[in-house]
């Protein structure tokens, strides 16, 4: 039986890594998860794997200054000293970076150290100084993995040029799990619940309320449209909640913008709505446009990153730069006065995002986990 290592946060656990352990676990890995508590999600993640992977807690912090990751260094060491694996599979740039850098021994002795990078700091666009501090540590962090996996085809082409990683290859996304799309009341239920009405045209925004989500750019696109039909509702929580607020009323249009905070119920609030809405910054891919897709919506994006790999204007949705607010304002006009256009969009959305399951994507994880042991000399598309 293979012995694995995957090291990410306890956020990250909970959001993509369950269904992963489940089934790797199922065949043919001794699976150990080695977490740093980021969110506080540490009993979800016990609860979620039960007694299907060893549970080991890392002292590591997401911010790469913060002292406390000395002491998770240590606890990584510790760890890799105590056990020996045929694999490690890491994520996320810190622990990425302490990972590979504690594993440097254990290569010596024949392990295989597998790095997903889901989604670069840097990228088109990105400032300058996500370029200065991440470009380079990826570029020489790449000589202590084995195997380089990415999400998206630009962070792709761009470890495939820079880095010194034997075998990079890439995937489409981590996995999305549809087996829960279902909503248990219907339309205009829901849309009742919401306090949205037959006549009105809903988008929807799913993410937490900071400058990466970029939820300011639809609402300033919303006052440019002057139409009281558009309704837009955001989920999530974050620092920005009350800059939020302030933009929506000072622009008049407070009375179609509401807050929804942090809500179970994604799937059937995706059923009541008309247009999904993701104008990020940053996006490594996206899973809430993913599921916007699953739910038959079509889709308002930026088009930095990972996004432009499930976007194509007028077929899947429209995107724009990120802070083109115009840009936004044009593409929302397309969806919100053709609803027979939605509609199609959204027919093309369901069948297009098959691709992204996480059924699809779980054997795919284990043929390269497996190809570890053998790396390939040639980059190779998956």
């Amino acid at each position: 039986m293979t012995r694995l290592l995957l090291t990410c946060t306890d956020l990250m656990t909970i959001q993509f890594m369950v269904p992963h352990i489940r089934y790797l676990a199922e065949n043919g890995f001794k699976v150990d998860l080695a977490c740093s508590v980021v969110g506080d999600r540490l009993e979800d993640v016990k609860n979620a794997v039960g007694d299907v992977a060893n549970i080991h807690t890392l002292r590591l912090m997401r911010s790469p200054f913060s002292p406390v990751n000395l002491k998770g260094y240590g606890d990584l060491k510790k760890l890799l000293s105590e056990n020996e694996y045929d694999i490690i599979w890491t994520n996320e740039p810190v622990m990425g970076v302490m990972t590979r850098f504690a594993a440097r021994k254990a290569r010596k002795k024949g392990t295989k150290v597998l790095y997903m990078a889901h989604g670069f700091h840097f990228f088109k666009g990105a400032p300058l100084l996500n370029w200065l501090m991440w470009a380079p540590t990826e570029i020489f962090m790449s000589r202590f993995n084995d195997i380089l996996v990415t999400i998206n085809w630009e962070d792709y082409n761009w470890a495939k040029k820079h880095t010194h990683t034997p075998v990079i290859k890439h995937i489409d996304g981590i996995g999305v799990d549809f087996s829960n799309r279902e909503s248990v009341v219907s339309r205009d239920e829901k849309r009742a619940q919401l306090g949205i009405t037959e006549n009105d045209i809903l988008i929807l925004s799913v993410g937490e309320l900071q400058k990466r989500k970029n939820h300011q750019a639809i609402i300033k696109a919303i006052a440019k449209l002057d139409d009281p039909r558009i309704k837009y509702i955001i989920c999530g929580q974050g620092v920005l909640e009350n800059h939020l607020l302030k933009l929506a009323t000072s622009l008049n249009v407070d009375k179609q913008v509401s807050f929804l905070g942090y809500r179970a119920d994604i799937p059937e609030i995706m059923s009541a709505c008309d247009i999904y809405a993701h104008p990020s910054i940053r996006e490594g891919l996206g899973l809430a446009s993913l599921e916007a897709m699953a739910s038959g919506l079509p889709l308002i994006t930026s088009n930095v990153q990972g996004v432009p790999d499930y976007v194509e204007n007028g077929v899947t949705g429209y995107m724009c730069a990120p802070m083109d607010v115009d840009g936004y304002a044009e593409n929302l006009h397309k969806l919100t006065s053709d609803k027979s256009l939605r509609k199609n969009i959204g027919k093309t959305n369901v069948t297009y995002v098959q691709k992204y399951r996480v059924e699809v994507i779980e054997p795919v994880i284990k043929e390269i986990l497996n190809e570890c042991y053998t790396p390939e000399k040639e980059t190779v598309k998956v």
